[in-house]
């Protein structure tokens, strides 16, 4: 049983509604790119990386993006209900080989707009106590 949906009276601003530890090695880092088609060599070949002045090989930027509004759509109960979702790329995610990379996901509520029926959720993405995504925002309409 799924749990009930989230509605606008229920939250106020500073909320905490949902936390996330999301991990990513070189397996995920190689099947996000047969998925996205961005086989940029930063994201496998640890010399290329380097050469371009990255500590290593990174995590894909959409790949931390996606995944970390997944927590938004859990809490929500339905992916449709995030209408707008914006992050600024800040540092990227070295993915150490071997090993996994953590990215924490903590996500609060922004803003209410009654009018609107949405809510804005501010996202807190960090790896290794570093921000990697600036202003995360995601609006989510509630019924």
């Amino acid at each position: 049983m799924s749990a009930p949906r989230p509605t606008l009276a229920d939250l106020e601003v500073g909320q905490v509604v949902g936390k996330r530890a999301l991990t990513v090695d070189r397996a995920r880092l190689v099947r996000y790119a047969a998925a996205s088609g961005d086989f940029n060599p930063i994201h496998w070949n640890d010399r290329f990386a380097t050469e371009v002045g990255l500590p290593g090989v990174i995590a894909h930027g959409m790949w931390t993006m996606g995944a970390a509004v997944g927590v938004v759509e859990d809490w929500a109960g339905d992916p449709a209900a995030v209408i707008d979702y914006q992050v600024r790329f800040t540092r990227p995610v070295p993915v150490p080989d071997p090993g996994a990379a953590t990215v924490e996901v903590t996500a609060a509520i922004g803003s209410l707009d009654p009018e609107a029926g949405t809510a804005r959720v501010d996202l807190t993405v960090t790896c290794e106590g570093a921000r990697v995504l600036g202003k995360a925002q995601a609006v989510v309409r509630l019924g």
